[in-house]
């Protein structure tokens, strides 16, 4: 009976610990759908592109002249691991002067610094040294402006 129990128990702790390293995949942001992506072509209206492709991740902060569609895919290889960005894509659609589609650009990940869903927190300055600090921390040892 005590070699069952132990079997059990080796056997509960060996499928638990199979559940934690075989990791989790994480789908974020807008899922491209091929289709309706080549379907927008030069010359078409914003409100053409809305009904194509739905609202945007975000849109350019001037003149709202360019709107990204944002999607991640995301790795976590244990629980509670901090996820790994594996695959990025970003679809670009660059509008005219009056909301006319100019083109259509798509990115990966390695055109560029991976997009940040979740802080959507802007950073602060101060942490940079200005020129003065550094020449006289090297020449002296001694940052006034501290």
């Amino acid at each position: 009976m005590k070699m069952i129990s132990r079997l059990a128990a080796v056997f509960l702790i060996a499928g638990l610990t199979t559940a934690c390293i075989q990791g989790e995949t994480f789908q974020r942001g807008y899922i491209v759908d091929e289709e309706a992506l080549e379907s927008v072509e030069p010359g078409m209206s914003a409100e053409q592109v809305l009904e194509t492709l739905g609202t945007p991740s975000t849109v350019s902060t001037v003149g709202n002249q360019s709107w990204y569609y944002v999607s991640q895919t995301a790795r976590q290889q244990f629980a509670f691991q901090k996820q790994e960005i594996v695959e990025q894509q970003v679809t670009a659609v660059y509008f005219t002067p009056n909301l006319r589609v100019e083109r259509v650009a798509l990115y990966g990940l390695e055109d560029g610094q991976i997009f940040d869903f979740i802080s959507r927190t802007t950073p602060t300055g101060g942490q940079e040294q200005s020129f003065l600090a550094n020449l006289f921390r090297g020449v002296v040892g001694f940052n006034p402006l501290r």
